[in-house]
């Protein structure tokens, strides 16, 4: 597999013609015209993503603050572990992105990809919010830093923070395709185990400010998969040698991996002691998941038997739209424009 060449900053020589635009490889002046783009999609995708702009101290969490110590040792498990796990996922993406924006040479989507990295740190903003407003700065730094100490979740950070370092020793197109894979099962698989947790307690009146934090971020985290989808989905086109049946092997079994440890991770911090929630709910929503990811890459389904969303989870969407967008899961991108500032909390 040939190298990946880091795309040039300053390039008077490079090429202006849209036509001969390409994701990798291309030949980019850098120059941020708006009016003149190759990938039709990046122009919606822009408008939304601008249209999401919300700051987290928008949202109150006064009643969190009485709810957090009345949860059950469950609860508080779980609420703690998720989110030490998502608030070191969003810090990694921030960290991963503009490295792979190194080697995008289509300036269009270079823009997407800043403003994800952008979105991603007010992720994090945000969770570190929810845990600064609930719990004292031990129980905080405890909380933060248990992705380090936890062995379940150490591992599950490994899975992917290995692909964004294996790219960083083998800067080769295949390896670059992996570190997109991996992207795009954390941004769809990764998160919706934690998302669920946090949408299941607002349903039984607990921690509504936490769940409307985390519409917020889910909001977004929709919109940037549905950026990795189309970039896989152009470099299909545009690099078929990177989806040869030996890479694709590659691929679908990281996707395999991905969906197994959403599960696992599922069952290990939610299981059967959340009111609300079983392990086998959790392990059904996120085997559909794998399927409607695996499938909006055009690829035959996972696990054929898990096609329709289960009856008993639909509330998951429901809470994740509640009077702030309406989200199309197949094309996994928003299909409501509104900004975060004329929404109110109605949980």
């Amino acid at each position: 597999m040939s190298d990946i060449v880091k795309r040039p900053l300053f390039n008077p020589d490079g090429d202006p013609e849209v036509r001969s635009r390409r994701i990798i490889g291309g030949n980019t002046t850098n120059l941020n015209d708006f009016n003149n783009m190759k990938y039709s999609w990046v122009s919606e995708w822009y408008r939304q993503a601008m249209n999401n702009f919300w700051i987290p101290e928008e949202i109150n969490l006064a009643q969190d603050c009485k709810d957090y110590p009345l949860l059950s040792v469950p609860e508080r498990t779980a609420y703690d572990k998720i989110l030490s796990f998502l608030v070191f996922l969003d810090s990694i993406q921030t960290a991963n992105l503009p490295n792979v924006s190194e080697y995008i040479t289509a300036n269009e989507i270079n823009l997407c990809l800043n403003i994800q990295t952008f979105q991603e740190c007010i992720h994090s903003q945000s969770y570190s919010y929810m845990l600064d407003t609930i719990c004292s700065p031990e129980q905080r730094n405890d909380i933060l830093y248990q992705w380090k100490t936890d062995a379940h979740l150490l591992a599950r950070n490994t899975f992917i923070g290995n692909c964004y370092n294996d790219f960083q020793l083998h800067k080769d197109r295949f390896h670059f395709m992996k570190v997109l894979i991996a992207n795009y099962i954390l941004e769809g698989i990764y998160f919706y185990s934690g998302f669920m947790f946090f949408y299941n307690l607002a349903r039984n009146g607990k921690m509504p400010g936490s769940a409307q934090e985390i519409r917020y971020i889910n909001r977004d985290e929709n919109t940037h998969l549905w950026l990795f989808r189309n970039i896989i989905l152009d470099l299909k086109k545009e690099e078929p040698e990177l989806f040869s049946s030996d890479y694709l092997g590659v691929y679908k079994d990281m996707m395999l991996e991905g969906v197994r440890q959403e599960a696992a991770w599922g069952e290990y911090v939610i299981g059967d002691a959340i009111p609300g929630l079983t392990s086998k709910m959790v392990r059904d929503y996120i085997l559909y998941l794998g399927n409607l990811r695996w499938t909006g890459l055009d690829f035959e389904p996972l696990y054929p038997e898990y096609n329709q969303e289960p009856a008993e989870m639909a509330w998951v969407s429901s809470y994740a739209n509640a009077n702030m967008v309406k989200t199309d899961f197949f094309e996994a991108r928003s299909t409501a424009y509104a900004k975060s500032t004329a929404l109110i909390d109605d949980l």
